[in-house]
């Protein structure tokens, strides 16, 4: 039985779950020259949803189907970046795809549905619920990565991706069904009641390790992390910059229903596992990325590496730790959309701008795309007074006040070997001559990608000059 207030809480996601299908019904009656009206139709979709998460609900934390899923203000800060993430990256992919005869109605409806899924991912409130968002989310994914289907690296990433997500689903459904074993319910808040209670505390233990490895995967934290290379140098550029961006903020809201609202209890035993994870995505990830010539690759091995910074807030296990670890993520979704933004602008039909040595000479070619990308790769190294920078303050403090200083200190020797990559990347726009076959800059680049992407990396510095209003947003969400 449902009730109205069920579906008026869970409103964004019934309109979202309606969009994508009532945009794949008229695509299948669009003529390949009106391709451009699945474009708007996708935009209008997520314009729409955001509308409805902040304005057309209720104040207050609500739930609907008894509990299953929950609206409160973390899922709703979460829910309004993975959509304006989205535009974002429909935004920035739009030449790409058309150049490549990928503006089909299939890579939007696709995505919608995978944002779907994270929404319903962001709230989930039990243990069937969440895996149903994160389904959702993967079988999508799965077929974005594949959907160049004249690449064979789209291909094997795509099955690389299959398989691995496919490992890691089942070691989350065993966590699940240990956890179950142990209280007996698989509501998440009754689980938290049940943690301290159950007559079975080592059996609850060895299914939060399984919770804490699918946790890892999504995250594409070490030792998860071997998907994303592979994945992020195979897929598409479009489908790469969503899945670097909307997927992560997810992932946090992931975490923390899983761990805080479902396992808080037992905070003793998943912050060692965190802090684990943390190092090894820090260590994996700023080492490998310095060998890296493919500028894809290189950023994928640069996500695990934030993946790990991002894990320091959830080490903290406190509400202030929360509030940075969703800062974080914000600011790295940002930044991702930011950097991919600018491949997306350089590549050409016949050329991908996938190396590194294809930006050199960019300040000469285009001064103010050099700069914008600049910007994103200083943020991302987090250098002042840059979004990044103090994304990754916050979260050094968490760890400081979770009296794990040793891994503050480790994460601050780790974030300056990760300068190296980030600084060759502006070495070579700036003092680099441009390659003798490098192709020419469109003359009058797409107006809507160059503003956004121009929005997009300023934001970076705002919200670095100006980061007090989205802070106070993030610490209201764990305030209560």
């Amino acid at each position: 039985m449902f009730t109205l207030n069920d579906i008026l809480v869970m409103l964004p996601e019934i309109y979202m779950a309606g969009a994508a299908c009532l945009l794949l019904l008229v695509d299948a009656f669009l003529r390949d020259e009106q391709r451009g009206a699945t474009y708007w139709m996708a935009m209008l979709a997520l314009l729409a949803a955001i509308y409805f998460v902040v304005y057309g609900q209720p104040r207050g934390t609500a739930t609907a189907f008894d509990g299953m899923f929950v609206r409160d203000s973390m899922a709703e800060i979460l829910k309004v970046f993975v959509l304006a993430a989205t535009a974002i990256v429909f935004v920035l992919s739009r030449p790409y795809l058309r150049d490549r005869n990928l503006l089909i109605g299939e890579f939007y409806t696709l995505t919608i549905f995978a944002v779907l899924g994270l929404m319903l991912l962001v709230s989930a409130g039990n243990f069937v619920s969440l895996y149903l968002g994160l389904e959702l989310y993967s079988l999508s994914a799965y077929a974005l990565i594949a959907i160049n289907r004249d690449s064979r690296l789209s291909s094997e990433a795509a099955i690389k991706y299959f398989v691995l997500s496919a490992l890691a689903s089942g070691l989350l459904l065993y966590g699940m069904s240990m956890v179950y074993g142990a209280t007996g319910t698989l509501a998440l808040d009754a689980i938290h009641r049940s943690a301290m209670t159950t007559a079975h505390p080592n059996l609850l233990r060895f299914g939060l390790v399984f919770l804490v490895v699918g946790i890892g995967f999504k995250f594409g934290a070490a030792p998860f992390h071997m998907w994303i290379p592979d994945v992020y140098e195979g897929a598409p550029t479009p489908v790469v910059a969503f899945i670097s961006s909307a997927p992560k903020l997810a992932a946090f809201g992931m975490a923390w229903r899983l761990l805080q609202s479902g396992m808080g209890t037992m905070v003793g035993d998943w912050q060692v596992m965190l802090a684990t994870l943390a190092v090894l995505s820090m260590a994996i990830g700023n080492v490998a990325a310095i060998a890296q010539s493919n500028l894809k690759r290189m950023l994928g091995y640069s996500t695990i590496s934030h993946m790990g910074f991002l894990l320091l807030g959830l080490v903290g296990g406190s509400p202030g730790g929360y509030s940075a670890a969703m800062y974080y993520a914000i600011s790295y979704a940002l930044m991702s959309t930011a950097s991919f933004g600018i491949i997306l602008l350089l590549a050409r039909a016949g050329f991908e701008c996938e190396m590194i040595d294809d930006l050199k000479g960019l300040n000469r070619r285009s001064p103010w795309f050099a700069g914008m990308m600049a910007i994103a790769m200083f943020s991302l190294a987090g250098v002042p007074p840059l979004f990044g920078f103090f994304a990754k303050v916050l979260v050094l403090k968490a760890a400081i006040d979770a009296h794990m200083l040793w891994l503050a200190i480790v994460a601050i020797v780790f974030s300056i070997i990760g300068l190296f990559y980030y600084l060759r990347v502006v070495k070579v726009m700036y003092f680099d001559a441009p390659m003798e076959d490098a192709p020419p800059l469109q003359a009058k680049p797409d107006v809507s990608l160059r503003w956004i992407l121009s929005a997009n990396a300023l934001a970076l510095l705002a919200l670095g000059l100006v980061s007090g209003p989205l802070l106070a947003w993030c610490q209201r969400a764990f305030s209560g």
